[in-house]
């Protein structure tokens, strides 16, 4: 090990005890995308008190920030992102209160060592990844397009390479009819429901002709009031995904004609809306990512337990890998294979030894980082894989 990262890693064993004891608050008081005012403001104290200069509020998102310690001099800028909302109901099953402390533990070890290198470390707070992910704004706005790096670790029930994710589009749609009483007039009426069914039945037929990584599923969030009324609105939500934001874009357009088609067939007009943001898919940088695994193997992962990775869910991360050299690997935090936005997951991340592996993540973070601040070729490497169209 090289003397730069015996200091990380000395700096973040010493913290290790305060890392725990946030997760475990974050842990226990769960809040939702953008609501987040707890997480967000107790990360924000604490990197201050690690000499991090924090703006608060970040593009007028509440529980968003950008926290920065610069060395002053030249060198890369190191993002580690940050993920603290919670799930509706069930908590921290995502293990959010993980991924947000491992920011912050490998910041705490960059910081220590940032001085000797140049460069500059910064934490992104990026709320509600779960629903209207804030890396979504902060991409679109340029807040990554000067970072050099982009990473972030996801606790799981093993070790993953980073590896890529589905574009997403979260597609509404509303039919308007006309209500009348299912019994007495049904003449008079025009039935909502009966558009969304089509759009279903659409959609169905739509799946045979679809490329095997497309992801099309939905359901009917309002179909009327009672049996004996004929529905004068309904709704359905649809998550339209594939690997690639082209061909995610063509099923879109193939979904709303289906849509579109179904309201004239029924004589429903139709609304349609994102009721979500969309995702891009995850381009993971290779030679990032390969930094990183090597950290692993020389702390002692075997390479045969680092499986390759691939999210079939989609993750506002994808936007950010478009504008800058991302990463996105899993780190081993519980012993059964407990599957995310479970609660015993959630119950497997809130222990003594999830915490452990907290701070390991940390310190891989950490370590990944120093490697980009002290291998001119590595980031050379990142560089020019980045470029490559």
């Amino acid at each position: 090990m090289s003397e730069l990262k015996q200091i990380v890693h000395d700096h973040i064993q010493a913290y290790s005890g305060r890392l725990a004891e946030i997760a475990a608050f974050i842990g226990a008081h769960p809040e939702l995308g953008h609501e987040e005012k707890q997480a967000s403001a107790l990360l924000a104290a604490e990197l201050e008190t690690l000499g991090f200069r924090v703006e608060r509020g970040v593009l007028g998102l509440a529980t968003a920030f950008v926290a920065e310690y610069n060395s002053g001099a030249p060198g890369p800028v190191i993002a580690l992102l940050a993920e603290y909302d919670a799930l509706p109901e069930i908590g921290h099953a995502c293990g959010h209160h993980l991924i947000c402390t491992m920011a912050l533990g490998a910041a705490a070890g960059l910081r220590a060592i940032a001085d000797q290198t140049g460069g500059a470390i910064r934490v992104y707070g990026t709320p509600a990844e779960e629903t209207k992910g804030a890396k979504v704004d902060m991409a679109a706005a340029g807040l990554f397009d000067d970072c050099d790096i982009a990473i972030m670790a996801h606790p799981y029930h093993s070790y993953e390479r980073s590896g890529s994710s589905l574009a997403m589009d979260a597609l509404q749609f509303e039919y308007r009819g006309k209500a009348a009483h299912a019994a007495a007039n049904p003449e008079d009426g025009i039935n909502a429901l009966d558009a969304v069914i089509q759009l279903f039945n659409s959609v169905n037929a739509l799946r045979q002709q679809t490329r095997s990584d497309a992801r099309i599923h939905g359901i009917i969030s309002h179909g009327g009031q009672a049996p004996n009324l004929i529905p004068d609105y309904a709704e359905a939500r649809f998550y339209v995904r594939a690997a690639t934001r082209a061909y995610t874009d063509e099923l879109v357009r193939k979904v709303k004609a289906c849509a579109e088609a179904a309201g004239i067939a029924t004589g429903c007009p139709l609304s349609v809306s994102n009721y979500e943001y969309s995702y891009d898919e995850l381009r993971t940088n290779e030679a990032l990512s390969a930094a990183f695994t090597a950290n692993l193997i020389a702390s002692g992962i075997p390479e045969e337990e680092i499986r390759r990775g691939h999210d079939n869910g989609s993750l506002d991360l994808g936007n950010v890998s478009l504008r800058c050299p991302s990463a996105h690997p899993y780190i081993k935090a519980v012993d059964e294979p407990y599957q995310l936005h479970t609660v015993e997951f959630r119950d497997a991340a809130q222990t003594a030894k999830a915490y452990e592996a907290m701070v390991f993540g940390a310190t891989m973070l950490a370590y990944t980082g120093c490697d980009v601040l002290t291998d001119a070729s590595l980031l050379r490497r990142i560089k020019e894989e980045f470029a490559r169209p």
